[in-house]
């Protein structure tokens, strides 16, 4: 499996690619796609922060260190990655949430946090972004 091939994004587009620098996405395919495959729902596209990578691994979630077995090169500041929806709603809480390409974040990703709470996060928003919540 290698994901829902017709996703649909956070605001009923198409999904478009997350990340292929590094290359991201539960499949490795640079989408941040759902599937019964990934328990987790790595749903959200997220451009990494200094704040968000420092907040992550204080909660025990490593994405700064390595790990080759899983093609996991570690992230840095810029980078885009697809996280786990959860996560990001927890250093949302916790003021340390990283912007959101909510163009590659998977609708799924809706079930979790509400698209009002993405929205001030946004770093793809049109240029008349009254149609967002619409």
């Amino acid at each position: 499996m290698t994901g829902d091939l017709d996703a649909r994004n956070v605001l009923g587009g198409p999904l478009a690619e997350c990340g292929l620098d590094p290359v991201t996405g539960f499949w490795r395919n640079g989408f941040c796609q759902a599937g019964p495959e990934d328990p987790g729902r790595h749903t959200l596209c997220a451009v990494m922060t200094a704040e968000f990578l420092e907040h992550q691994v204080r909660t025990g979630n490593d994405l700064v260190t390595p790990i080759p077995a899983y093609r996991f090169p570690g992230l840095v500041p810029g980078d885009r990655w697809c996280v786990v929806a959860l996560r990001w709603l927890q250093a949302h809480r916790d003021g340390a949430a990283a912007p959101v390409v909510l163009a590659a974040t998977h609708a799924a990703t809706l079930e979790v946090i509400p698209l009002e709470i993405l929205l001030p996060y946004a770093v793809d928003v049109p240029d008349d972004p009254r149609g967002l919540l619409s």
